[in-house]
């Protein structure tokens, strides 16, 4: 097997790589997980539970697009060599996506607003798949846990800095119209027409657009390959062949599948945490910024200190840290609620002070939050580093489009089973309580994994 070997890249070429994750983290953060999502829940809908049912529908929908797709696509980026094109391909339906959601204003149709979002969420993962494909062609194995931590928490601050100028220059109070800094809303938003939420669409996108250009400019891309006629037909041919090839090295096809599981209740929980809280505490887009703030510092740090884990102690050891700390924290977050925690083992009676996080049980909440902070950003950087441990330069670009496929491949189901669970029930909560088994039984067959995993099966 050609194992490839890895060229001197300049600095520059590297940031430029690692500033793609600071591109596209303020999607996740600041649309998917702590503003849009949130809004569009809480305020779009006529009840949280028919929001956070029809927001787990969408992504359950873009999930399955991705989890179809990504292998093809990977295999095809294989024999056209080139990643920047396809990038810039759906670079473009992302911010066009993006830019649309202004559009979501409170009474709005919910199914045009949630396929804008699926369609802006195929793009970002497909994009992914590529940039994470040029990572072993840049970064020694030696140092791929190091800088692909780096880059996670690159990806947070990033995500951190766009959340705060939200909250700081975009959302105001329904009651006063300030912001929390005692400005009003930079031109002229209403917070009463969601304005100040559905302005992140179109900021998000130009965020995408200024900042994924030093990745063009600087970080060199593979020689190009086939036309894409000949490179569709030679990708789907070794498509073939490698999903029959991943059967036969066992440890990378158990890597998958833990994966596969572990990913997608990350996935719902970074996709549904924070409309959860939003709707259980009756937050504003003010409160669930701050939460998201808070939880971005702490994701920040995380990663700088899983870059050096994974760098003493290996990729997985990180990743199963990660694991657990996220299952003791979706315990806690779906065991608290007005005036409890655990369930009502700890009871937190308490009059709301009327200020920020008033309640007791409120910041019972943020400190399982934490946890998640702590954890979201390692479980995913020390993934993807495991996995490029796991396989050569030459077969990078098939099989992280394979490595999509397992973050993708039941990425529908979770969401699917907390906004069934959700509709049937009426009770969020329950819903939100799926995830917990998602997280425990990807650690279960973690635990069992080669490190890495392209070494033999014990």
């Amino acid at each position: 097997m050609n194992e490839g070997r890895v060229e001197p890249v300049a600095r520059r070429g590297i940031w430029g790589w690692m500033l793609f994750d600071w591109a596209a983290q303020p999607f996740f953060t600041v649309i998917t997980t702590f503003i849009f999502g949130p809004y569009f829940v809480s305020r779009m809908a006529s009840d949280p539970a028919e929001g956070q049912a029809a927001w787990g529908y969408g992504i359950a929908v873009g999930g399955l697009f991705i989890a179809v797709l990504s292998p093809i696509l990977g295999s095809i980026a294989d024999q056209t060599g080139r990643r920047k094109p396809w990038i810039g391909f759906f670079a473009v339906i992302q911010i066009v996506s993006l830019s649309l959601l202004w559009y979501a204003a409170p009474g709005s149709p919910l199914i045009p607003v949630v396929l804008l979002f699926a369609l802006a969420s195929i793009a970002a993962e497909f994009s992914i798949v590529f940039n994470d494909s040029m990572m072993p062609r840049l970064v020694s194995k030696a140092n791929i846990g190091r800088i692909s931590n780096i880059a996670w928490g690159l990806g947070y601050l990033g995500g951190m800095i766009a959340l705060i100028f939200v909250v700081a220059f975009l959302a105001g109070s329904p009651e006063t119209g300030k912001t929390i800094i005692g400005i009003d809303p930079l031109w002229g938003l209403d917070p009463l027409k969601g304005e100040d939420a559905r302005a992140t669409g179109p900021l998000s996108a130009l965020w995408y657009l200024v900042f994924v250009l030093p990745m063009f400019l600087f970080t060199p891309d593979a020689a190009k390959g086939l036309a894409i006629g000949p490179a569709i037909r030679a990708g789907l041919s070794e498509l073939k062949s490698t999903l029959g090839e991943v059967r036969l090295r066992p440890g990378i096809f158990r890597f998958m599948i833990s994966r596969m599981i572990y990913q997608d209740g990350v996935n719902a929980l970074l996709a549904l945490g924070g409309a959860f809280a939003a709707a259980m505490f009756a937050w504003s887009i003010t409160e669930i910024g701050l939460f998201g703030i808070i939880l971005n510092v702490v994701a920040v740090v995380g990663c700088l200190v899983a870059s050096r884990l994974d760098t003493l102690f290996g990729s997985k050891a990180v990743v199963v840290g990660s694991l657990v700390l996220l299952t003791i924290a979706t315990i806690g977050i779906v065991s608290t609620g007005a005036g409890y925690t655990l369930f009502g083992l700890w009871q937190m009676p308490g009059a709301d002070s009327g200020g920020l996080f008033g309640t007791p049980a409120e910041k019972a909440y943020i400190a399982f939050g934490l946890l998640v902070g702590i954890a979201f950003g390692p479980v995913q950087a020390s993934s993807r580093s495991y996995m490029a441990r796991s396989v050569t330069i030459s077969e990078a670009g098939r099989y992280f489009g394979i490595y999509a496929l397992t973050g993708r491949a039941t990425s529908f189901l979770a969401p699917f089973l907390v906004a069934t669970v959700t509709a049937i029930s009426g009770s969020p909560r329950l819903g939100m309580a799926v995830i917990a088994a998602f997280l425990v039984g990807g650690l279960m067959i973690l635990i069992r994994t080669p490190y890495p995993a392209g070494r033999p099966v014990d």
